[in-house]
C-alpha cells in the first residue's frame, strides 16, 4: 500500500524552521558539525523529510542508514549514547528500499533509522542487557512488541541506545546515564552536565543527530528528563497505551514506553506505529483506554491557541523554576499570550504533602504508606525475576544472581559501597528490592492508593480544573469549574512529571531554548490519562508558534567535549 508523500502532505506534516546551521557555538569541532548527503543537508533532518528525499530518490534508506552509522562511529565516542549498532542496519534498510521501488510504502517510519534502549528486547544479533555485564549473552524469546511494531511499520532497527543501569533502579546514588557496558552517556551540549534520567542514551542520539527518532522508557521522569534536558522532543504516554511486554520490567503501575524526536510530528509518528493493544500487557486491555486513528492526524499550528486556556501549577512548581529557566519560558508564555491564549495561575491541593517545602521530590517519602518507593519495590521484584525466568539462555535467573553477579565484579559493576564512582552506594536499591520480596501486602495497597489519589484527583484532575491554592497558609480555595486545556511545566525538578508518573498520566515536552549556561531549557505539556491527541495538538501548536519566531531548536555545542567525570554535575 502506498502513502501520500505529496506536496500537502509533507506542508501539514513538516515543523515550520528557520535555518540557523549546526551550532551557535564555532568551537564545534568540524567533524561534529553539518554534513550532508547527496548534495542534501541532513543535520537536523525531519521524518517527513527523510520520505520526501526517499520518494524523490535524493538518496536511499540504505545511504541515509549508513550516513547515521558513520555518525555513530564518529560522536558516540565522546556521548557514549550508543551501546551497539545492529550488523543488520544496512541490510534491512536494503530491503526497504527494494519495496519502495516496488511501490510498497508502508507508512510514515519506511526505511526510518530507529534506535531502541538497551532495556527494550530484539531477537536479532544485539544484547538486551540493561547496560549490566550481567545479562550480556543472554537470548529473549522473542521481539518486545514495540519493536515487532516498528519492524512490521518498516522502521530499520538501527541499534541499542544506552541507559541508566537497570533503568537506575539499583543504586540510590548513581551518576546517571551510566552503564557498566555502554559507560557514561553525556549531555551534547556540555559534556560534564548530567543528560538525567535512564534513557538518556535514547535522548541524547537524537539530539546528537545520531539518529532521527529512539525509543526509551519511563518508570519515573526517565523519558521527559532527558528529553528537556538534551533539547528534543520526548512523550510520556499514559501507562496502557503503549506496550511493555519484553521491555525489562520496574512497576507494572508506572512503566511506560515512548518515543524521542527532533520535533513534535516525528514524535507523533512513532507513537502511532508503537501505541496498541497487547495481550500480554493487560494495562493495554483496560476498557477506559483511548486512541485516535493517528495522532499525527492532532498536529496543529500556532493558530489553535487562540482561546485555548493553560493552567501553570504554582505552589512548589513554577514558584521554583530557577531563574534562567523562568526567564526562557516566559518568553514563550507571552507569545502564547499574544497568540490569544489565556494562561491561569493554579496548584496541585496535596503539594504540601507530596513535595517539601524547597521543591524537590522525595522519592521514599518517609511514610511508607505514602511512599511510591513502596510500590516501585515490591513490582519490580515480581517483575524482574519473571523477565529474568522467561529469557531462553542467561547467565543470571533472579534478583538475588544478579545482586551476587555485582558483587562478585565489583570493579565494573559496582556492587559494593565505593567500589566504584557512578555507584557510591553500591546497590542499595536492589539490595531493598530483595528484601521486600514482592508481598503485595496491606501496606503496599494502602501506599498505591495513595499515591494515586493524591497525584490524580488531588493533583492534576484538580489542577485541571482550575483549583487555586492558598499562598502559604496551607489553605485552598474549592475547584472552580473552569476547564483547562493542559497544564503547562518547565521542570528541571521533575516535580510535575513524578505527579504524572504516579499518576500514570501522559507528558509531552519540546524544547523552547536555552538558560544563561546554554543548557536546553524546555515546556512540558501535561493532562489526564488518554490525552495524548490534545497533548499533541498543544505541544505542536507552540512548537510551531515558537519556530515562527526563534527558527530551529538549539542544538549541541559540545562544550567540555574531551572531559570524562564520573559521577556527572546536575543543571541548576
Amino acid at each position: 500500500m502506498g502513502y501520500p508523500f505529496g506536496k500537502e502532505f509533507n506542508r501539514r506534516w513538516t515543523t515550520h524552521r528557520l535555518p540557523n546551521g549546526p551550532s551557535k557555538d564555532q568551537n564545534v569541532p568540524k567533524q561534529l558539525q553539518q554534513e550532508s548527503l547527496g548534495g542534501w543537508s541532513v543535520y537536523e533532518v525531519t521524518v517527513s523529510e527523510l520520505q520526501w528525499h526517499f520518494a524523490e530518490r535524493h538518496f536511499t534508506s540504505a545511504e541515509y542508514t549508513q550516513y547515521c552509522l558513520e555518525r555513530i562511529r564518529v560522536v558516540n565516542p565522546y556521548v557514549e549514547a550508543v551501546i551497539e549498532t545492529n550488523p543488520a542496519a544496512l541490510a534491512i534498510a536494503a530491503e526497504r528500499d527494494l519495496e519502495r521501488r516496488c511501490g510498497q510504502v508502508r507508512g510514515p517510519l519506511h526505511g526510518v533509522p530507529v534506535l531502541v534502549k538497551d532495556n527494550i528486547a530484539t531477537m536479532d544479533a544485539m544484547q538486551t542487557t540493561a547496560g549490566s555485564w550481567a545479562l550480556l549473552g543472554s537470548v529473549v524469546p522473542q521481539d518486545a512488541c514495540v519493536v515487532s511494531s516498528l519492524r512490521v511499520a518498516g522502521a530499520v532497527i538501527l541499534g541499542k541506545a544506552n541507559m541508566s543501569e537497570w533503568a537506575s533502579v539499583r543504586s540510590k546514588a548513581e551518576s546517571t546515564g551510566y552503564s557498566a557496558r555502554g559507560g557514561q552517556v553525556r549531555n551534547p551540549f556540555d559534556l560534564v552536565k548530567t543528560p538525567h534520567g535512564s534513557s538518556s542514551g535514547s535522548a541524547v542520539a537524537v539530539s546528537a543527530n545520531l539518529a532521527p527518532l529512539a525509543i526509551g522508557t519511563e518508570t519515573d521522569t526517565s523519558i521527559i528528563g532527558p528529553a528537556a534536558t538534551n533539547g528534543i522532543v520526548g512523550i510520556k504516554p499514559t501507562v496502557g497505551l503503549t506496550p511493555r511486554s519484553g521491555v525489562i520490567p520496574i512497576s507494572e503501575s508506572m512503566d511506560t514506553v515512548g518515543p524521542f524526536g527532533r520535533t513534535v510530528a516525528d514524535a507523533a509518528a512513532a507513537l502511532d506505529v508503537i501505541a496498541r493493544e497487547d495481550d500480554k500487557d493487560p494495562a493495554t486491555k483496560v476498557p477506559e483506554r483511548r486512541q485516535p486513528g493517528s495522532y499525527l492526524d492532532c498536529l496543529s499550528t500556532a493558530e489553535a491557541l487562540r482561546g485555548a486556556r493553560f493552567g501553570l501549577p504554582m505552589k512548589r512548581m513554577w514558584e521554583k523554576v530557577s531563574p534562567g529557566c523562568k526567564e526562557v519560558a516566559s518568553r514563550v508564555l507571552d507569545a502564547m499570550r499574544a497568540a490569544g491564549a489565556e494562561i491561569l495561575e493554579v496548584d496541585f491541593p496535596s503539594v504540601e504533602e507530596r513535595v517539601n517545602e524547597k521543591g524537590t521530590w522525595d522519592w521514599e517519602h518517609g511514610d511508607p504508606e505514602r511512599s511510591e518507593w513502596t510500590v516501585a519495590k515490591v513490582e519490580a521484584y515480581d517483575g524482574i525475576n519473571a523477565y529474568l525466568a522467561n529469557l531462553k539462555e542467561s547467565p543470571v535467573r533472579s534478583l538475588e544472581d544478579v545482586i551476587q553477579y555485582n558483587r562478585e565484579n565489583a570493579g565494573t559493576e559496582g556492587g559494593e559501597p565505593r567500589a566504584h564512582p557512578a555507584f557510591p552506594d553500591g546497590q542499595q536499591t536492589f539490595l531493598e528490592i530483595a528484601e521486600a520480596r514482592g508481598v503485595k501486602d496491606d501496606t503496599y495497597h494502602a501506599a498505591l492508593r495513595h499515591i494515586r489519589r493524591q497525584t490524580r484527583e488531588n493533583g492534576i484532575d484538580a489542577a485541571l480544573k482550575g483549583y487555586r491554592g492558598g499562598r502559604g497558609d496551607g489553605g485552598g480555595e474549592p475547584a472552580v469549574t473552569i476547564a483547562l486545556d493542559a497544564l503547562l511545566f518547565c521542570d528541571r525538578r521533575d516535580i510535575g512529571q513524578q505527579y504524572a508518573a504516579q499518576a500514570g498520566y501522559p507528558i509531552i515536552c519540546i524544547p523552547v531554548g536555552v538558560d544563561e549556561n546554554g543548557l536546553p531549557v524546555s515546556l512540558s505539556v501535561q493532562h489526564t490519562a488518554w490525552k495524548e491527541a490534545e497533548l499533541v495538538k498543544w505541544a505542536s501548536a507552540i512548537e510551531d508558534l515558537w519556530n515562527r519566531e526563534n527558527g530551529w531548536r538549539a542544538t549541541p555545542t559540545y562544550r567540555n567535549l574531551h572531559a570524562k567525570i564520573i559521577p556527572l554535575e546536575g543543571l541548576d
